[in-house]
């Protein structure tokens, strides 16, 4: 019983997982799975007629939602530091611009969407008006440093399959040196690992564009279309923040 026990409990999975958790980014991005299925769930089973259990998913859902703002408390000066560092950097300038443009825009989504968590712990009283018109602001926000992303993704897609191509026509043929060869294999692998990252990304921003766009009132859809787009993103985003802390492990 002992051994089974300790190969349950010291199993690898359950050290990635535990690895994982101990993270904040991990842990944000586990909590918006299970806030935008939240949303999801309770929008079916309302459709379904069965309001009291879907008053549990809601409920959960908003208590997800404020301790997640109160998780990302100091983001905005991350995203800050971002947008700096890109610009005292070198590069295309397309991409640097659309890159400044969405860490400055979740800058100031992220500090609005502070001062929403402050009202709802009490900590700030903001007058009903008031409050609609900064979740306003913030949602503006996260939607344009989404169209800033998709845009940057499309301009990155653009150069890295220039320059895959550029180094296909580049090949010798012929005589070839071994050496060289090993290089242009890395290189072209490196150039599909980026393209590969960003393709994933920018399929992440379209799902999650509706959801700052529904907020606003800009596309009539309902609770589950935005808590199912949010899931499926989440779910990537989980997928690609767990390969990044367990060095691209799967199980």
């Amino acid at each position: 019983m002992a051994t089974v026990a300790s190969q349950v409990i010291l199993h690898p999975y359950v050290s990635q997982s535990l690895k994982f958790g101990s993270f904040n980014v991990g842990r944000d991005k586990l909590y918006r799975t299970v806030q935008y299925f939240s949303r999801f769930l309770a929008w079916f089973l309302v459709s379904r007629g069965n309001k009291a259990e879907a008053a549990r998913w809601t409920a959960l859902k908003s208590h997800l939602g404020i301790v997640r703002k109160l998780m990302r408390l100091g983001k905005p000066v991350e995203h800050l530091q971002a947008a700096l560092r890109v610009a005292s950097s070198s590069g295309e300038v397309g991409e640097q611009v659309t890159s400044i443009g969405r860490q400055l825009a979740y800058f100031g989504y992220l500090t609005y969407d502070t001062a929403l968590w402050a009202n709802a712990a009490k900590f700030i009283t903001l007058k009903p008006g008031t409050a609609e018109r900064v979740t306003k602001t913030s949602n503006r926000f996260w939607l344009a440093g989404i169209l800033f992303s998709i845009t940057h993704g499309l301009l990155k897609a653009g150069r890295l399959a220039h320059d895959a191509k550029k180094l296909r026509n580049s090949e010798t043929w012929g005589e070839k040196d071994l050496s060289d060869e090993a290089q242009r294999e890395v290189r072209q692998l490196a150039l599909e690992n980026l393209r590969a990252d960003t393709r994933y990304q920018f399929i992440i921003d379209l799902f999650d564009i509706w959801i700052p766009a529904s907020n606003l009132g800009l596309v009539n859809v309902n609770d589950g279309v935005v808590g199912f787009a949010g899931f499926i993103s989440s779910l990537m985003g989980l997928r690609a923040q767990w390969l990044a802390i367990n060095n691209g492990k799967k199980n």
